[in-house]
């Protein structure tokens, strides 16, 4: 915790922030998504669910439908439902006043981006190539990796999607090799069972090792709520440090987590 701290408070930590951080606000989940899609395509949910995983299942709906668009559309109405107060998040509100100076988010919602706007902080949103110029080194930079509702383009929601990002090839692949030199990178609201974000994991130690030029690796952590020993030696070799809590609750571990980390409480 200390060695994480320190980085923070020189300004040297890249935040990544998934799913697990909007789930408290109620916003649907893959599942609900998946029986979403079923029903549009007429296939009863259960049965439908047992035809693939996830992302092949969103890849279907695309192959049928033509594009995401009806689904992205459903997606941004529920995903930002007027019920939800975004001042009461207290994990949103660490993070808005916290001093990241980058953001990177797996998140298609806004809600990092409104609880910016709650508090009155600066900051550029970027989704595609275009909105790189308009950045500076003085303002938070939240770079949303898989899209964002605002660019039905930039969603990294179906099988083939994935596939392209995970070539790590695209402008903001290359801004996130530039950005990680140096630093240290803390991600939370992930789940460790995921392989898209093992993946990842592993991408960001193979970019380290072919782009720092022989300079040491700065550690970098991931919060898991609860200890697993066996994982937790599986992300040292990617020079990752898994950190945990001793609070039951996932939500409220997280949120203690971070107040420590950024010295922020909500």
């Amino acid at each position: 915790m200390e060695q994480l701290q320190e980085a923070y408070k020189q300004n040297n930590v890249i935040l990544f922030v998934g799913a697990g951080v909007s789930m408290g606000l109620g916003i649907p989940s893959w599942n609900q998504l998946i029986d979403k899609i079923a029903n549009d395509l007429g296939y009863d949910p259960e049965i439908y669910s047992t035809f693939g995983d996830n992302l092949a299942l969103a890849e279907y709906y695309r192959i049928k439908q033509g594009n995401l668009g009806k689904l992205r559309s459903w997606m941004d109405r529920n995903w930002h439902s007027s019920d939800i107060k975004i001042k009461e998040s207290e994990i949103h509100n660490i993070i808005a006043n916290a001093n990241f100076p980058l953001i990177y988010t797996t998140n298609y919602d806004r809600w990092i981006e409104n609880s910016f706007d709650e508090h009155n902080q600066d900051y550029h949103k970027i989704i595609n190539v275009g909105d790189l110029i308009k950045t500076d080194n003085k303002t938070t930079q939240i770079i949303k990796f898989h899209g964002d509702f605002d660019d039905d383009d930039s969603i990294v929601l179906d099988e083939t999607s994935y596939f392209k990002r995970l070539e790590f090839e695209t402008p903001l692949d290359i801004k996130l090799r530039s950005d990680i030199l140096g630093k240290t990178v803390l991600f939370i609201g992930y789940s460790l069972s995921d392989v898209n974000i093992r993946l990842l994991f592993y991408k960001l130690s193979q970019m380290w090792k072919n782009n720092g030029q022989g300079s040491p690796q700065p550690t970098s952590y991931v919060f898991s709520h609860k200890p697993n020993p066996i994982q937790e030696d599986i992300l040292k070799q990617w020079g990752i440090t898994m950190m945990s809590s001793e609070i039951d609750n996932p939500g409220d571990a997280l949120i203690d987590f971070m107040a420590k980390v950024t010295g922020k409480n909500s």
